[in-house]
């Protein structure tokens, strides 16, 4: 490999690249929902003009323009990899362009959905620091273009130059598997991850399409009319008795029950299926994905903290998952590298020292909070409490509910917050700052004091007056928030803090080695 000359050398035609043309076909069959409500304003439109040729004729112009406009902006669309920056050209109308040196782009993530697959076809993603989650994106390429430019971006970051026949990156660069998950694990992960989307999804699609239907889906009186037609009558339903309606509602909460486990199953089957991470010369490689295969490389310098999540079920089973903080984080979830999904601790922490984020040395070094944290939360939910249940004095039949409601959402506030308190754990050693939160959902967060980029110690009008006070430490991507600590420990963690990390070149840590 040759050095990189001072001369700006193009690496593709002056012109650019366009998207495989194939694309065409991928995006305009993935994008036929978005056309389903010109459709149908096309279909009835040409329902009322009482000709019922026109139908057709209306439902292949609304198809032939989108085509159009799809191949408008396939011809407007170039990509050109230069010397010193990737360049995105597109739009119709208003043209712009946009220029992403390679020193900023921190991940270059490759996705393959079903139909793209199946026509040999990839999405790349480029993903700066920049909080925005992707700065670009090439939908449409080939499977070797996505993989040549992933490797061009990744030499050029490491100071080497690379000619546009740049060879894929194939799995010699793989030296090893750390962690992978075979179908039973996927399929106790998709137990653990009971959902009852499919009944929000169902009611949305009733929501929108309930124009379409004779009667309005919501009336129960309609309902109740079709039952009765079906020979289920009211008087029928009551006759069961006590034991019927239990035996009914025990069905129904059963199939409550299934559906959420199946469709927990099934999703996690999509998302996770072939979970398989690898260690790189420089980093990590996650592969995942049955219909929608994704295949994302994050480098070990972008990492900044590891976070350990488990809860109370999956902990007395003995599983966890770990996800790394990134750089390039944003709003979404998504963002923080899912390292491994359900893994056991010993997986976890040889995952995690391969990141350079090493396994605490025990308990012994954490500590609790003040408790007067949790206690003066609690007081300041007492006020809103009473004037909400207040409001439901006028619906109240006996004068004695309302004030048994309040003493219920205060006992259960308390427990709460006791349970908060009880779990939680702060501290520190030579290296590393630890914080473990929460007893539901419960995370621990491990991060290097030499990522740490800024310290707040903050107090509110009670933490002040009883000396207590928050310690915020800033990282790329997110923040760690220590609270109810004693000022003089605040301030004694803040100056062994602020000691490391003076001691090191910033500048040079989130740089690639």
């Amino acid at each position: 490999m040759n050095e990189i000359s001072d001369a700006p050398t193009e690496l593709t035609g002056q012109d650019g690249e366009r998207l495989h043309i194939s694309g065409l076909f991928v995006g305009f069959v993935s994008g036929l929902p978005q056309l389903l409500f010109p459709l149908l304003a096309a279909v009835f439109g040409a329902r009322k003009a009482d000709n019922p040729a026109l139908i057709p004729i209306m439902i292949v112009a609304v198809l032939a323009l989108s085509l159009f406009f799809r191949w408008l902006g396939w011809r407007r669309f170039r990509y050109h990899v230069g010397a010193d920056d990737i360049r995105v050209e597109k739009g119709i109308l208003n043209r712009t362009a946009r220029s992403i040196p390679y020193d900023r782009i921190q991940d270059v993530s490759i996705e393959q959905k079903p139909l793209s697959r199946m026509m040999g076809l990839s999405e790349v993603k480029f993903e700066t620091g920049g909080g925005h989650g992707d700065d670009a994106t090439l939908r449409f390429v080939t499977l070797e273009e996505a993989n040549r430019l992933r490797a061009l971006i990744r030499a050029r970051k490491a100071g080497e130059v690379l000619a546009q026949d740049v060879p894929q990156m194939a799995a010699p660069e793989d030296t090893e598997t750390i962690f992978a998950m075979d179908d039973k694990r996927v399929f106790i992960l998709g137990l653990y991850s009971f959902s009852l989307v499919i009944f929000a999804g169902l009611g949305a699609i009733a929501q929108q399409f309930d124009f379409l239907l004779p009667f309005d889906w919501w009336d129960l009186k309609r309902w109740a009319g079709f039952a009765k037609e079906s020979g289920v009558s009211v008087n029928s339903i009551n006759g069961v008795g006590i034991t019927g309606h239990l035996i009914l509602a025990f069905g129904a909460f059963t199939s409550l029950i299934f559906i959420g486990f199946a469709t927990g199953v099934v999703r996690t089957y999509l998302r996770e299926y072939g979970f398989r991470l690898t260690k790189t010369a420089k980093g990590f490689r996650r592969r995942r994905g049955l219909f929608t295969l994704t295949d994302v490389v994050m480098p070990t310098h972008r990492v900044q903290a590891a976070v350990v999540q488990t809860g109370p079920i999956r902990k007395r089973r003995g599983w966890y998952s770990l996800k790394f903080v990134s750089l390039a984080q944003d709003s979404k979830d998504e963002s923080n590298y899912v390292a491994a999904p359900l893994a056991t601790l010993d997986e976890l922490w040889r995952i995690s020292q391969a990141a350079g984020i090493g396994a605490p040395d025990g308990d012994e070094r954490l500590r609790k909070g003040a408790a007067l944290h949790w206690i003066v939360q609690w007081f300041l939910l007492v006020p809103p409490l009473p004037i909400a249940v207040g409001a439901l004095v006028i619906f109240a039949d006996a004068p004695l509910a309302p004030t048994l409601l309040l003493l219920l959402l205060l006992g259960i506030a308390a427990f709460l917050f006791w349970c908060d308190w009880r779990r939680y754990r702060f501290g520190l050693d030579d290296q590393q700052l630890y914080l473990r939160r929460g007893w539901w959902r419960e995370r621990f967060t491990l991060a290097p004091q030499v990522k740490v980029q800024s310290i707040e110690i903050a107090q509110g009008p009670l933490a002040r007056r009883y000396g207590l006070a928050s310690l915020k430490f800033g990282i790329a991507g997110g923040t760690l928030e220590m609270v109810a600590l004693p000022l003089s420990t605040a301030q004694a963690i803040r100056a062994a803090v602020m000691e490391k990390v003076a001691a090191v070149d910033y500048s040079a840590i989130n740089q690639p080695r």
